[in-house]
């Protein structure tokens, strides 16, 4: 499992706290319909899709639910890395038939392509081999069929799509699915594309959920100052409160003046005097 998955590697970092945020949000948002099918799109590469879809995965297993995570970009996916998987077989074996053992049941072919993760209720579902038609793929009846199963038997789906304005899979996803999320990235995403993916989404009636800024400079200091306390153990707080309690009042001192200090500012006060009261006396002459 490679660095990048922050939420897993350091549970107590200002970074997995913000992913916790995030992940409270999603499951708040809908109140009239619970989220079980979640897709993470963008309006470009290299805007952090993947690293955020994979965290996120991570915060939701963290609190009990079964996740799986589906990554639906079939050409440069990245998700089998990112976890440490095998590359295949994935969802485009699945959806084609080709690479995989030919089951009557549905869920042994679902079985065959998923995998478990170092992280506890935690699944993943790679891209797969490079198939020549991804989009045709998607739009099959056993991508809706994929879905209902894996919703009857987990809390959640969270899908990695593609970048939507490259190609039109993530579009296609978005009408599957429950809620969209649109990752964008600090003074790189550009805001005509993010309004033309906004726009493509509702127009093929895609529930967008929200947009996603990343990579926004924060200093190091502000998250010293914000996130102090996840450093120590809630028990060292709990313990010491008891051992404050018993600490004698402390008396304050009075200064300690400097002799030689104090006669140096007389002297450069006599000097000042002197220096005025000749200044004065030429006036008056």
């Amino acid at each position: 499992m490679k660095n990048e998955v922050v939420a897993h590697i350091d549970p107590k970092s200002p970074i997995s706290e913000i992913f916790r945020t995030l992940r409270t949000n999603i499951q708040f948002i809908n109140n009239d319909k619970k989220t079980k099918t979640l897709l993470v799109t963008s309006t470009f590469p290299g805007e952090g899709k993947s690293w955020i879809t994979a965290n996120l995965a991570v915060t939701f297993a963290q609190a009990g639910k079964k996740v799986v995570l589906i990554d639906a970009d079939m050409r440069k996916g990245r998700q089998y890395a990112i976890f440490g998987a095998k590359p295949k077989p994935g969802l485009s074996n699945f959806l084609s038939e080709v690479g995989i053992k030919e089951e009557e049941n549905i869920s042994r072919e679902i079985m065959n392509c998923m995998q478990k993760t170092e992280v506890k209720n935690l699944y993943i579902i790679p891209a797969g081999s490079i198939p020549p038609n991804p989009s045709e793929l998607l739009v099959s009846s056993k991508m809706i069929k994929l879905l209902e199963k894996l919703e009857s038997v987990c809390d959640i789906v969270i899908i990695d799509g593609t970048p939507c304005e490259l190609v039109t899979d993530s579009l296609i996803l978005s009408r599957m699915v429950d809620s969209t999320i649109i990752v964008t990235a600090h003074k790189v995403t550009k805001k005509d594309a993010l309004a033309r993916v906004v726009k493509n989404v509702q127009n093929v009636g895609g529930n967008i959920t929200g947009v996603l800024i990343n990579k926004m400079p924060v200093s190091t200091k502000r998250y010293e100052e914000r996130y102090y306390y996840y450093g120590k153990d809630p028990s060292f707080f709990n313990d010491n409160i008891k051992q404050v309690k018993k600490v004698p009042p402390i008396e304050i001192q009075k200064p300690i003046v400097n002799n030689r200090e104090n006669q140096k500012t007389e002297d450069i006060l006599k000097q000042m005097n002197e220096y005025l009261d000749k200044t004065k006396r030429r006036k008056d002459k």
